[in-house]
């Protein structure tokens, strides 16, 4: 394979210079010879309290030129075995979930068919609804990996059914993902009710607290992940409030209790060789990310994500 797309060399351009994309790819919309496409979806319109995830694909591309393209903890160098693009935003259509989720799955299924895999930077969390119905259109029920504080699985929230609390609740009863080999993982923070975690078990999704993974540890919880998973295909959404807001406090519903930088990304090369054929990254907020921490560690996450979908070309 011809590898066309790669970042700009940093030590021939500066990592100031240039347009934003992530990494310093190419801006691409012709998905051909195209292995994975970073897509952004400024929509925050379905919040419950603080708004600003509109911002978060800028500001992840913005802090994602100081990344180098060997991944370390992953040992590869993802650019030398695909091709990879950043296919600019979505033009959602804030304040109009229904449409905006058309057009996320519309255009996250042009993706799909032309065999790339889709890098999503949200927005907030209910746009996953729309990547979902996409992937399942295109691979079936997918098995589902939910990295948050938070389990997303309310029915409704102000008396209307989507919002970024409800988004997997909807996945589930619309047949988009395979609970039996789905796993949601960091959950904690007060709940409106005591049951708030057995909802999701009542679902079908097996749910490991903050609490628990704290006692049992990130090599036992990648281990509970993979066996969830199975091998299946998968899709994997990462909102950044599963880190801990001491190193993530950009976002717009912080929980405390949570996890380091460096845990998250051991738990992220302890799953590396799932088979995940779309995944997104939601719920930065840079207006509450003065140091730009969150951003840099979303880009890295991102990074990650990246390398996932390169070990299986690599194979």
């Amino acid at each position: 394979m011809k590898n066309d797309y790669r970042p700009v060399d940093a030590l021939a351009s500066p990592r100031f210079c240039g347009i934003k994309t992530f990494m310093r790819l190419p801006y691409v919309t012709d998905l051909t010879d195209v292995d994975a496409a970073i897509v952004g979806i400024p929509f925050d319109t379905a919040t419950t309290y603080r708004t600003g995830a509109r911002f978060g694909p800028a500001a992840i591309r913005d802090m994602s030129a100081t990344i180098r393209p060997f991944n370390i903890d992953m040992n590869i160098n993802s650019f030398e075995h695909m091709n990879v693009v950043d296919m600019g935003d979505m033009n959602i259509i804030p304040g109009y979930i229904e449409d905006t989720y058309k057009i996320i799955e519309d255009q996250c299924f042009k993706v799909l068919e032309a065999g790339a895999v889709p890098i999503c930077l949200g927005g907030d969390h209910s746009v996953t609804l729309g990547e979902l119905r996409a992937a399942a259109k295109k691979h079936g029920p997918l098995a589902f990996v939910h990295f948050d504080s938070h389990t997303d699985t309310v029915s409704s929230y102000f008396g209307k059914d989507y919002c970024h609390g409800t988004p997997f609740y909807h996945a589930i009863k619309e047949g988009l993902i395979d609970t039996k080999h789905s796993i949601q993982v960091g959950m904690r923070g007060n709940l409106y009710e005591p049951n708030g975690f057995q909802d999701s078990e009542d679902l079908g999704l097996e749910v490991i607290t903050a609490k628990e993974m704290h006692k049992i540890g990130i090599e036992a919880t990648a281990e509970r992940i993979m066996k969830r998973v199975d091998g299946k295909k998968a899709f994997l959404t990462f909102d950044i409030d599963f880190v801990d807001p001491a190193y993530a406090p950009g976002t717009g519903t912080i929980e405390i209790g949570g996890f380091s930088s460096y845990e998250t990304m051991e738990l992220l090369c302890g799953v590396k060789d799932l088979d995940v054929k779309a995944f997104d990254l939601v719920e930065v907020a840079p207006m509450y990310d003065p140091a730009q921490i969150t951003a840099f560690l979303a880009a890295n996450i991102v990074h990650d994500f990246i390398a996932m979908v390169a070990r299986k070309r690599a194979d």
